[in-house]
């Protein structure tokens, strides 16, 4: 059910991106988002399944989890992938079909949009949430983007809401399984009849969902009031970031690797 589901969950393991400071995870997921939208040949797209693989590795993700993170963002991948296939004319016809035309050119610029939607994911899910508590995130944003505060940025409300919405995606998606149950256990049916049908019974859902949701967050609210919380002004933290010798070679062995990725892409085209 949707309980299966990982995304914006924390994978709790003894890895070495697990202790690896979350400011160079963040930084490294930057770098590696950049070159995903940059990469357009076989080869690069290869070399970039062999780094994620390496870091699901270091991260000691199993294929259980790795798959339990995709499931969810294959019919979307999916539709990208047919929607670029039938709408791209350029290149070589490989297919014609009445208004069908389906272009080599078309079809590999289709399967690598896909595979870039794919590849976001789970960079996402190692570097950020599989591998770093919600808090942590919290701290690395607030640390990156500290200087905005000279101009009056809020950077510590930023970096709270970014955690808080992370840490509520389990909690979100848990409360639709529940509420699902309940509504099948009363006769309710989300897998047959028509689309339409189908979309409408969906409302059953969304309607105590979103009074659940905001009900969670006016008891959010009462309890960060109750305990005082002000804002970043003043605050100190219990477990202040730290970088160490080996947070600095692991992001720049990284680095190196998304560096020599995109210079082999572009080598090639």
């Amino acid at each position: 059910m949707l309980n299966d589901i990982s995304i914006g969950r924390y994978y709790r393991k003894d890895s070495i991106l697990h202790g690896t400071d979350p400011r160079v995870k963040a930084i490294l997921y930057i770098v590696y988002l950049v070159a995903i939208f940059i990469i357009r040949t076989p080869v690069a797209l290869a070399v970039l399944t062999a780094v994620t693989l390496l870091q699901a590795v270091m991260a000691k993700i199993t294929p259980r989890i790795m798959w339990l993170t995709v499931k969810p963002v294959l019919p979307i991948a999916m539709f990208i992938l047919l929607i670029n296939i039938f709408t791209i004319r350029q290149g070589n016809p490989v297919f014609t079909w009445r208004i069908i035309r389906i272009t080599d050119y078309g079809a590999m610029r289709a399967v690598l949009t896909a595979l870039r939607l794919v590849f976001l994911i789970i960079s996402t899910s190692i570097l950020l949430t599989l591998t770093t508590t919600p808090l942590k995130i919290s701290d690395a944003l607030e640390s990156i983007f500290a200087p905005l505060k000279a101009i009056h940025i809020p950077v510590h409300e930023m970096a709270m809401m970014m955690s808080i919405a992370l840490r509520f995606i389990p909690t979100l998606v848990s409360e639709t399984d529940k509420i699902m149950k309940a509504q099948i256990s009363r006769g309710a049916d989300y897998d047959t009849g028509s689309f339409v049908s189908r979309v409408r019974g969906y409302i059953t859902v969304l309607i105590p969902l979103f009074v659940s949701s905001f009900k969670r967050a006016e008891e959010l609210a009462v309890a960060m009031d109750a305990r005082c919380y002000h804002g970043g002004d003043g605050r100190t933290k219990l477990n202040p970031l730290k970088i160490t010798s080996r947070d600095v070679l692991i992001g720049l062995f990284y680095g190196i690797l998304a560096i020599g990725l995109v210079v082999t892409d572009l080598s090639l085209r």
